[in-house]
């Protein structure tokens, strides 16, 4: 028998041909992986896709091959691999909110620690934005959502739903989620102005739709139960959480009966507008007028006076919100989790005692 004619009777132990590829050297193509492991492309493709529709010992034939021949996997013969793209979908409805930016960072710390891609997805509160990047699961273009919207977009995947709630949370038990304790936060502020000897405190709402406005409300109106004040509905405006919404509510207020000597404002944009809009009338934060917002976005701090405030751990937030993602991922079987952070009143130089009620 010739040298050749060896070569061609010459097998391993699974039947593998000895000469169907170099033996040292990088096979490039997922035909040459078919070739070596004498199996159609189709199977490779599925048995590093799919797995699980692949037979056991022609799986191990594939890998053992891969292995034997120094194969290094591209990018997307690994996502193939593992069923996954290795990106995630964070979604937010506003990319030019300033409170976001801090929750992203964690999200994507947490996303580059674990060898994953993360995709901002602004929805600007449009359910059929939404469901386009929640399509993008559907399709396997991306392996699950970051969403730190009021509401979760349905994604059905084989039984499982690849989404986690930040920041803001829904009711759905099936759905992970992680936020603060709005009620006691807003409480904490208001009981702060409480016993500045504030009673005459003024509210500016978030959008009623929105389930962390709604807590941030009741906490208020707890607050002011607990002090044995009498709540008076004029003294509430909603807005929209920009500066422009804050600055429309105090020229509301001011040009109502009722008196303040305080504002809560249920963000930091809202509080900012408002210290605006009271300077241009020519009343004086603190002295005239008490201000304090929610959130500790990074602005704060520079305002003048600087603005006292709710922290949220917005890095925290994000960077647990990743996490509870990729644990998800790892285990579909995983149950969800509701986990509360703990947020902290920061205070400033735009509040101080009570020193009489001014319009």
């Amino acid at each position: 028998m010739n040298e050749e004619g060896s070569r061609r009777k010459k097998r391993d132990g699974n039947g593998v041909r000895a000469n169907a590829a170099p033996q040292t050297g990088r096979v490039r193509t997922v035909k040459e992986i078919a070739a070596a492991a004498e199996v159609s492309v189709a199977t490779v493709s599925r048995a590093l896709q799919r797995p699980e529709l692949v037979s056991e010992g022609t799986r191990q034939r594939i890998q053992e091959v891969v292995k034997r021949l120094g194969y290094t996997p591209n990018a997307l013969a690994r996502n193939l691999r593992t069923s996954r793209t290795r990106l995630i979908v964070a979604l937010l409805p506003d990319i030019a909110n300033p409170f976001f930016s801090e929750v992203i960072r964690g999200i994507e710390q947490v996303a580059h620690e674990n060898g994953y891609s993360v995709l901002l997805g602004e929805t600007q509160s449009s359910l059929v934005r939404e469901q386009a990047y929640a399509d993008m699961v559907a399709a396997r273009q991306a392996d699950g959502i970051i969403t730190m919207a009021h509401r979760v977009p349905a994604i059905p995947i084989d039984g499982r739903l690849p989404v986690v709630n930040a920041c803001e949370y829904v009711k759905d038990k099936a759905i992970s989620s992680v936020y603060i304790d709005n009620v006691a936060a807003a409480g904490a502020a208001v009981d702060y102005l409480v016993a500045l000897g504030h009673r005459d405190i003024a509210f500016i709402a978030g959008p009623a739709t929105s389930p962390i406005c709604v807590d941030r409300e009741q906490g208020y109106r707890l607050a002011l139960q607990k002090a044995d004040i009498a709540m008076n509905p004029a003294l509430t405006v909603v807005g929209d959480f920009s500066i422009e919404a804050g600055e429309r509510a105090i020229d509301l207020l001011l040009s109502q009966e009722p008196t303040f000597s305080a504002v809560f404002c249920s963000n930091d944009e809202m509080a900012i507008g408002a210290m605006r809009a009271l300077a241009a009338r020519g009343l004086r934060v603190p002295e005239d007028v008490s201000v304090v917002g929610f959130d500790d976005i990074r602005y704060s701090r520079y305002t003048t006076p600087a603005l006292t405030t709710i922290a949220q751990p917005k890095n925290a937030l994000g960077r647990e919100a990743m996490s509870m993602m990729i644990e998800l991922l790892n285990d579909p079987e995983v149950p969800a989790r509701k986990r509360v952070l703990s947020a902290d009143l920061v205070v400033r130089g735009s509040t101080a005692p009570r020193a009489g009620v001014r319009r």
